[in-house]
């Protein structure tokens, strides 16, 4: 089918999780109000760190199914369980707001890390299985150059492991590297859509245009 229906799908998942980060912020109802906000900073912190990560996965989403023409069946599985993964970044998220500072800080930001390990996964399936199928997906630039991008995107995987063996020791350390993650991925590390597509200026300058 289309790539229009599973964006469209992907998309309403995507702002639904988004949107329900804010459910983590809350004031805990004891003192005055600035004592409340400044006690409240694990929920901003857990708060800015998921939007981050799931916007930034929005964007990357974006950009994969921009290179395909249409998906089928396996591929839309895969982008399901990815997906499945995104709604469960709100839960671990109020995990964190509600514990960071108190003694289930080490195990909620270590299930934190574990949903991340899961995202990342999803997310290298979904694009090394459109790197592996270019061609059937109807995608414009050649599968070499889109296997080549494999080793830089899936990269992450080994730090968001890292990440959360790190939260064992240091919890607040490990959400800084979860940060510093998104900030990582916030740059481009897959090839254009457009790159090689038809009648684009790299396409018809050829090959040494490019080098």
């Amino acid at each position: 089918m289309p790539t229009g229906r599973a964006e469209a799908f992907s998309d309403g998942v995507f702002a639904i999780a988004i949107t329900l980060l804010v459910l983590s912020l809350r004031l805990s109802g004891h003192g005055t109000l600035t004592e409340q906000l400044l006690e409240a900073w694990p929920d901003y912190f857990a708060y800015v760190v998921s939007f981050l990560t799931i916007g930034i996965m929005w964007m990357n989403h974006h950009t994969i199914l921009a290179h395909v023409t249409r998906v089928d069946r396996p591929l839309l599985v895969i982008n399901l369980l990815l997906l499945m993964v995104v709604v469960a970044i709100p839960f671990a998220t109020e995990l964190i707001a509600d514990n960071l500072t108190h003694e289930g800080g080490t195990a909620a930001v270590v299930t934190y890390g574990l949903v991340m390990v899961a995202m990342s996964f999803g997310f290298a399936g979904l694009w090394g299985y459109v790197a592996t199928h270019a061609r059937a997906l109807g995608a414009a630039i050649p599968p070499e150059a889109l296997r080549r991008s494999i080793p830089g995107f899936t990269a992450g995987l080994v730090a968001y492991v890292i990440a959360t063996v790190v939260a064992l020791f240091s919890p607040v350390a490990a959400l800084i590297i979860f940060g510093l993650l998104a900030v990582y991925y916030l740059f481009e590390h897959l090839p254009s859509p457009a790159e090689d597509a038809p009648g684009s200026s790299a396409s018809e300058t050829g090959p040494s245009a490019r080098a």
